[in-house]
C-alpha cells in the first residue's frame, strides 16, 4: 500500500471504500473536471488519474463517471457540488 492509497479518516472513505487520493480524485471528477485537468491540479500523470478513476469504478460499482458521481454522492451523503467553470 502506498501512502497516498492509504485510507483516509474522513466519513466519506469510511462509507465509499476510497483512498485518501481516490477521494480526492472523486472530487474533481465530480465537479466537472476531465482527466487531463484532474492530472494537472493533482500534479499526476493522466495515466496514474486513468488508473485512480478504474479502481474508483471497481469500489462503487459503477460502469461511467455519472453512475460514480451519483452512487459516491448517495453513499458519502454529499450534496452536489457545482460543476467548475472552464475559461476559454
Amino acid at each position: 500500500m502506498r501512502v497516498d492509497d492509504a485510507p483516509f479518516d474522513a466519513e466519506p472513505t469510511v462509507v465509499t471504500g476510497l483512498s485518501r487520493r481516490e477521494t480526492e480524485v472523486m472530487e474533481l471528477i465530480a465537479t466537472g473536471c476531465s482527466n487531463g485537468q484532474i492530472a494537472q491540479h493533482l500534479f499526476l500523470s493522466e495515466k496514474t488519474v486513468k488508473n485512480h478513476v478504474n479502481r474508483i469504478y471497481a469500489k462503487l460499482g459503477a460502469d461511467s463517471r455519472v453512475t460514480a458521481i451519483g452512487l459516491w454522492r448517495d453513499r458519502a451523503g454529499h450534496d452536489a457540488p457545482q460543476p467548475r467553470r472552464t475559461t476559454p
